[in-house]
């Protein structure tokens, strides 16, 4: 099957951009080149410090393999990932899949506290998690309470509005991108010794501060923030919407999950490769992945959305996406013709950065230039 993931990249892009005139109360501009949003989803490839080599985006152990009965991907990016896969599977855990049957391999490495997935077909999927996935509002808006909304006055859509961006990886990073790119003061913010991937950072982390502090210090610039995004996943760091609302009327706090906020994998561990895999979306002998990481791209623009919808409208909010969720929406979209090639040059820009110049995409629909991105923990654990 051809998914549609350049309509579904454009309408993302789209709904994000008209949410930011919104807000400031300005006709939106005319309609995004599909091309740009396309080649915006998959912005970590564009992203390259000139003069200096590039690392593969995968870790070794990452990838596809084939079980007695099937496939089942692994991910181990995170260095804790992949020794809950060694402690799963052995030393050699290529050799430990071809041996089991996919569930069992997925079912293992979870436990182990890694990340895996098991190629479903589409009706095993429904039956396990979609079910209750496609219940679920694709951008779902919670009010928690009644709070004023802040009138926009500034140069840019979030002039003056603050962001707290405890995210990782693509999905939740994205949102902080373009919320940064519409002005906001983005402070990205990584609790100790966690691991970062420094590749997704200088491509996400446009328009961004980045600290380093501890959940009691998460809470407390939560207590200051305006927007709270956070992308772990649910209930995994204790940091409740309706807590953080009770201490600071107004706040917009956005959930990105992997597999949904409901049903019997909402606490499951996942990334846009698994998903993909669990979906069906990825189906063949072998998997066919997507063109890009479209699940995390369009979760992070469609979070966006969500988050300036709900300050549109004031009072305190909880809003709810997902991967899985963003998955059902591209299936629905149907077949579609295969991508066609695309010369991304004309959106591309150069910027200086923490990490030397950076040739990268620009953020469709940007209404402000961001700075480069910084090094995790360059800057204090304070607003402006």
């Amino acid at each position: 099957m051809a998914y549609r993931v350049t309509e579904l990249a454009t309408t993302c892009v789209t709904m994000a951009t008209r949410a930011a005139y919104d807000l400031w109360a300005r006709p939106a501009p005319g309609p995004v080149d599909p091309g740009h949003a396309f080649e915006a989803f998959r912005s970590e490839r564009h992203t390259r410090v000139l003069g200096a080599s590039t690392g593969p985006l995968w870790a070794p152990l990452s990838g596809d393999h084939r079980a007695v009965d099937g496939w089942v991907r692994l991910h181990a990016n995170y260095p804790h990932h992949a020794a809950a896969i060694h402690r799963a599977l052995g030393p050699d855990p290529a050799s430990a899949v071809a041996r089991l049957p996919a569930i069992a391999v997925e079912d293992a490495v979870l436990a182990a506290g890694g990340a895996a997935a098991a190629l479903r077909t589409r009706s095993d999927w429904l039956a396990a998690q979609g079910a209750s996935v496609r219940e679920e509002p694709l951008v779902a808006l919670e009010k928690l309470g009644s709070a004023p909304a802040s009138p926009r006055t500034g140069d840019s859509p979030l002039a003056g509005v603050r962001v707290l961006d405890l995210t990782h990886v693509i999905a939740g990073p994205v949102c902080g991108r373009v919320l940064a790119a519409h002005g906001a003061d983005v402070l990205h913010v990584t609790p100790p010794d966690w691991p970062v991937l420094l590749d997704l950072v200088r491509d996400t982390d446009f328009g961004k501060r980045q600290c380093v502090t501890d959940l009691d210090g998460v809470r407390a610039l939560a207590a200051e923030a305006d927007v709270f995004v956070q992308s772990y996943r649910p209930g995994a760091l204790g940091l409740r919407a309706a807590d953080l609302a009770a201490r600071r009327p107004g706040i917009v706090v956005v959930s990105l999950s992997a597999y949904g906020h409901t049903g019997p994998w909402r606490d499951r561990r996942g990334f846009d490769s698994l998903v993909q895999m669990s979906t069906g979306i990825a189906a063949g002998d072998p998997p066919r992945p997507l063109p890009a990481q479209a699940l995390d791209h369009g979760t992070g623009w469609l979070a966006a959305y969500g988050a300036m919808t709900a300050l549109s409208r004031g009072g305190s909010w909880h809003v709810h996406v997902s991967l899985a969720r963003t998955a059902e929406w591209l299936h629905d979209l149907g077949d579609g013709d295969p991508v066609p090639e695309v010369d991304p040059a004309p959106w591309l820009t150069e910027t200086d950065s923490d990490f030397g110049r950076l040739r990268h995409l620009r953020v469709p629909g940007a209404t402000v230039e961001p700075a480069g991105p910084r090094h995790p923990g360059s800057d204090p654990a304070a607003w402006w």
